[in-house]
């Protein structure tokens, strides 16, 4: 079972691959100084900017967070803004562990050293000499789905006049961040929401269900690692394990675990969308 396949067919970690990389990493590398950073290839999505190395070096990472599928490293001066793209993964290594191929950066932490790993180089590293909130990359996102901003009647106020699909409209980042293809189609079946339902046409109270379906499905997703991909593992190397709680998503022509009726399979905005006719109106 993959995560969600951009319009090219390429595998993008959602939010809980990323959030489960952030809890994975961030007792390991809080506290740490960094000794110097190596940097091997700077053509990454963004090139990694002249300076990188030394604005970095010598500073403690006083914390790290995720915002939507963004990683942010605090330092003591500053942030760094990463993002993990379509097959990056950050992992901790042994000092002195020679590079493989498409290990583009290092952080050099003292026994361990944090490796970027990214085979195709859509992942991005940023420096924010301030704090990364006005950050070109995150200016424009909506609320965090996990929070209470993201609401039945946030929902609603949002999707007034929005003729596209609802699916879709789930997926805009400057709606809500960070639900993608797997979970998207994963909570509009708990909330019994047709996918191709146009948005402005789904009531307030059946979006309270919605905001509640994906809290649950991220949670859940989230506690059990991520989906399982074939590129993505976590900071400690292990697969996530949602997939095996998927009742929707790469089932086509499964019965419906709650109806019996056959999983139909569609497209919406080029993303492979799967539903139950009966279940879902």
């Amino acid at each position: 079972m993959w995560a969600s396949l951009d319009g090219a067919g390429y595998i993008v970690p959602e939010l809980p691959e990323v959030e489960t990389t952030v809890r994975g990493l961030a007792p390991h590398v809080t506290g740490k100084r960094i000794f110097g950073v190596t940097v091997r290839d700077r053509r990454l999505r963004w090139p990694v900017v002249d300076g990188f190395e030394k604005a970095t070096t010598s500073q403690v990472i006083q914390g790290l967070r995720r915002r939507a599928k963004y990683l942010i490293f605090s330092l003591d001066e500053g942030e760094i803004l990463a993002h993990l793209g379509m097959s990056g993964s950050y992992r901790l290594v042994p000092a002195g562990t020679p590079p493989a191929a498409h290990d583009h950066l290092d952080f050099d932490l003292g026994s361990k050293w944090l490796r970027y790993h990214d085979p195709r180089r859509f992942g991005s590293v940023h420096w924010c000499p301030g704090t990364s909130d006005g950050h070109m990359l995150l200016r424009s996102l909506g609320p965090e789905p996990l929070s209470d901003d993201f609401s039945g009647a946030y929902i609603k106020q949002r999707a007034r006049g929005r003729k596209m699909a609802v699916k879709p409209f789930l997926m805009d980042s400057a709606v809500v961040v960070g639900v993608g293809n797997i979970y998207a189609s994963e909570a509009l079946f708990r909330a019994g929401i047709h996918p191709s339902r146009q948005a402005m046409r789904v009531s307030e109270h059946r979006y309270e269900r919605l905001a509640r379906a994906v809290k649950q499905v991220l949670t859940q997703a989230i506690e059990q690692g991520g989906t399982t991909l074939r590129d993505f593992v976590s900071s400690e190397g292990n697969p996530g394990y949602f997939a095996q709680s998927l009742q929707v998503y790469g089932r086509q022509s499964d019965p419906c675990l709650v109806c019996g009726e056959p999983i139909r399979r569609t497209v919406l905005g080029q993303r492979a969308t799967y539903f139950c006719g009966h279940c879902q109106k």
